[in-house]
C-alpha cells in the first residue's frame, strides 16, 4: 500500500528534476551570454547563493559582490538558486536602460508569487497596469503636503523614545548602555501604525496589552524560524510542485498571520470609510490624517472610474505593504546613522551643534529641511548604508543592453551591448553603485558627508529620486514612501542627537551588516541575537528631562 502511494509521488518528482536538469542545460548551452566570465558555480542546488550568504555572515567579505566586480568588473554573471544565471551590473547606462523600460524589465513572477503570500495583492506585488492604477491612487498619500501633516506624529513619538531613553541614562547617573534597535523599531512601527492607517501599536508603551497585529508581524519576519520559512516559501514559488503535497513548514504561521492581518486590516478600512462618509462628503476627512484614509479618499473620489478603483481587498494589502516598507527600513537605516555618529564623534558634534540652533523641540518639516548638515549626514547614511542591498528584475522579452563600460569576454573581445535573452535574471546592486569607487573616489567606503558639498559630477548620471543615489531605486517602480521615510530620520535624529551623545559599546569593527537582502546590523561575535546595536548613550543635558 504504501508502495503504491510512494512510487507515483517518487516518479513525479524524479520527472520534475529531470525536465528542470534538462531545461537548465539547454538553456545555458544555447544563452547568447554564455560566454560572459563570473565566479565558478559551486552547487547545482545553491549555486553562488551559498557562498555570498556565508561571505556576509562571516564578515570577511560581508560583500561578495564587491570582490567579484573587482575580478570580472562591472558587468558579469553569477549563478542564483537552483542555478538560475543572473546578470550582475552596475554599469550606470546599462542601469538608466533597465529601469526606464520596467515593461521590458520586472520582478520576477517567482518572487511576486511569494511575497503575495504574505502581502496580498498590494502596490509591493503587482506590476504593470495593476501597478500603475494603484500607484497613481496611492500618490496623494505620499506627497509633500501630507507628510508635512503627518510630521508632528513623527517628532511626538521621536520625543517619547527621548524621554525613555532619558530616563536609563538617568539611573546610570547620565550614561547607560542602550540596545537602540530595537527601540527604534518599536517607535517607527508607533509611527507607521499611526500615521499610516491610524492604528496603535502602542509599542513604546511597556504597560500597553499585547497587540495582535504586531505580534502577527513579529511571527512572520522576526521569529528565530523566519528566515528558514522565507526560504520554504520561495522554493514552493519556483517548483510549484511542492505546494501539490504536505504543507511546508511555516505555511501555518503564515496562513494565521495571514489571516489576522486581513481581519484586522478589513476593520481598519471599514472604519475609515465610515469616518470620510461621516464628513460628508469625500473632500473633507474629518479628523484623520493618516495615509490610508487620503488613499481612501483618493479612492472613493467621483473623479475616478468605478473600473479603476481599488477594491477592498487591493486596499487592505497596502496596510502590510505600508508596515513593511515604513518600518523595517527606516527603523534599521536611522540605527545605522547613530552607528556611524558613534563611530565619528567629530560627525556628531557637527551636527548637535547646528541642531541645538533650532529653538523648538517640536520642529515642522519645512525646518527640518532647512538644516543642511543634517541633510548631508542622512545622504551619507542612505549612500554607505542603503536598507536594500540589491533588487532582482527579470528579462519578459529579448532585449540589447547598452553598457557605458565595454565588456571584454572570455576571448578578450570588447562589446558595447550585451543581447538579453527572455527570462534572464538581472541582479541589480544598489549597494554597489552606491558605494562605486570609480564615481565616489577611493573613500568610497567610508563616511564623509563633507563629500556632498561637491557632488562628483559622475553621481550625474545616476538613476533615482532622491540625491543622487540609487537608494529608493527608480523608474516607475521608485519607492513611493522616500519621503516619509526621510523626514521621519530627520526628526528622530533632530531629537536623539540633541539629547545624547552616542559611544560605540563594542570594539571598532565589532559590528556588520546582516547576511540578507535588508542591511541590518549585528554584533559580529553575538549572531545568534541576530538584528542588534549596542550604544552607550550620554545625556548632553540630564536636567533638561
Amino acid at each position: 500500500m504504501i508502495y503504491q502511494v510512494l512510487l507515483p509521488i517518487g516518479v513525479t518528482l524524479l520527472s520534475y528534476v529531470v525536465f528542470y536538469v534538462l531545461q537548465y542545460a539547454y538553456r545555458e548551452y544555447t544563452s547568447p551570454l554564455r560566454h560572459v566570465v563570473g565566479p565558478k558555480n559551486p552547487s547545482f542546488v545553491l549555486g553562488n547563493f551559498r557562498q555570498m550568504a556565508v561571505s556576509a555572515a562571516q564578515s570577511n567579505d560581508a560583500h561578495l559582490t564587491e570582490k567579484w566586480r573587482q575580478e570580472f568588473g562591472p558587468t558579469f554573471q553569477f549563478k542564483g538558486l537552483f542555478s538560475v544565471s543572473e546578470l550582475h551590473t552596475s554599469d550606470i547606462k546599462a542601469l538608466n536602460h533597465i529601469v526606464t523600460n520596467s515593461n521590458v524589465y520586472q520582478r520576477p513572477p517567482v518572487t511576486l508569487e511569494d511575497a503575495r503570500q504574505l502581502l496580498g495583492r498590494g502596490l509591493l506585488t503587482v506590476s504593470q497596469d495593476e501597478h500603475k492604477r494603484q500607484r497613481r491612487i496611492m500618490n496623494p498619500a505620499f506627497g509633500i503636503a501630507q507628510i508635512r501633516l503627518v510630521t508632528e506624529v513623527f517628532i511626538e513619538k521621536s520625543v517619547q523614545l527621548r524621554d525613555i531613553w532619558a530616563a536609563q541614562t538617568a539611573q546610570g547617573h547620565g550614561t547607560a548602555r542602550v540596545e537602540v534597535m530595537s527601540w527604534l523599531r518599536k517607535m517607527t512601527l508607533d509611527v507607521i501604525g499611526q500615521a499610516g492607517f491610524d492604528y496603535q501599536f502602542n509599542a513604546l508603551d511597556p504597560s500597553a496589552r499585547p497587540n495582535e497585529l504586531n505580534q502577527a508581524f513579529t511571527d512572520l519576519f522576526h521569529s528565530p524560524q523566519a528566515g528558514r520559512h522565507a526560504m520554504l516559501r520561495l522554493a514552493q514559488a519556483m517548483i510549484p510542485i511542492l505546494k501539490l503535497r504536505q504543507p511546508m513548514p511555516g505555511s501555518k504561521l503564515v496562513l494565521n498571520a495571514r489571516t489576522k492581518m486581513t481581519e484586522i486590516g478589513t476593520n481598519i478600512v471599514l472604519e475609515s470609510k465610515a469616518s470620510i462618509k461621516a464628513s460628508g462628503t469625500t473632500k473633507e476627512l474629518g479628523s484623520r490624517r493618516d495615509l490610508l484614509s487620503v488613499l481612501l479618499k483618493a479612492n472613493m473620489s467621483t473623479d475616478i472610474p468605478e473600473s479603476q478603483r481599488m477594491t477592498d481587498a487591493e486596499v487592505i494589502a497596502q496596510i502590510p505593504a505600508f508596515f513593511i516598507a515604513g518600518h523595517e527600513t527606516t527603523s534599521s537605516s536611522t540605527t545605522w546613522a547613530l552607528h556611524a555618529l558613534s563611530m565619528n564623534p567629530g560627525v556628531q558634534k557637527k551636527l548637535r551643534e547646528e541642531l541645538q540652533t533650532m529653538s523648538t523641540d517640536n520642529p515642522t518639516m519645512d525646518e527640518l529641511n532647512s538644516l543642511p548638515y543634517l541633510e548631508l549626514v542622512l545622504r551619507e547614511t542612505m549612500r554607505i548604508h542603503a536598507p536594500v542591498v540589491y533588487l532582482s528584475r527579470m528579462a519578459m522579452q529579448d532585449d540589447v543592453l547598452p553598457l557605458a563600460k565595454p565588456y571584454i569576454d572570455q576571448n578578450g573581445q570588447a562589446h558595447e551591448s550585451l543581447p538579453i535573452p527572455k527570462g534572464l535574471m538581472m541582479h541589480i546592486p544598489i549597494l554597489a553603485l552606491n558605494t562605486d569607487k570609480e564615481i565616489w573616489g577611493p573613500d568610497a567606503n567610508e563616511f564623509r558627508p563633507e563629500r556632498w558639498e561637491k557632488i562628483p559630477d559622475a553621481a550625474g548620471d545616476i538613476p533615482g529620486v532622491w540625491a543622487n543615489l540609487f537608494t529608493f531605486f527608480a523608474g516607475p517602480h521608485n519607492c513611493i514612501g522616500f519621503r516619509f521615510s526621510l523626514v521621519e530620520m530627520k526628526a528622530l535624529l533632530f531629537t536623539l542627537v540633541r539629547a545624547f551623545e552616542f559611544e560605540p559599546a563594542v570594539p571598532k569593527g565589532g559590528i556588520g551588516p546582516s547576511p540578507s537582502l535588508l542591511q541590518r546590523p549585528i554584533v559580529l561575535a553575538e549572531p545568534e541575537k541576530t538584528f542588534q546595536l549596542p550604544l552607550i548613550l550620554k545625556s548632553v543635558n540630564a536636567e533638561a528631562f
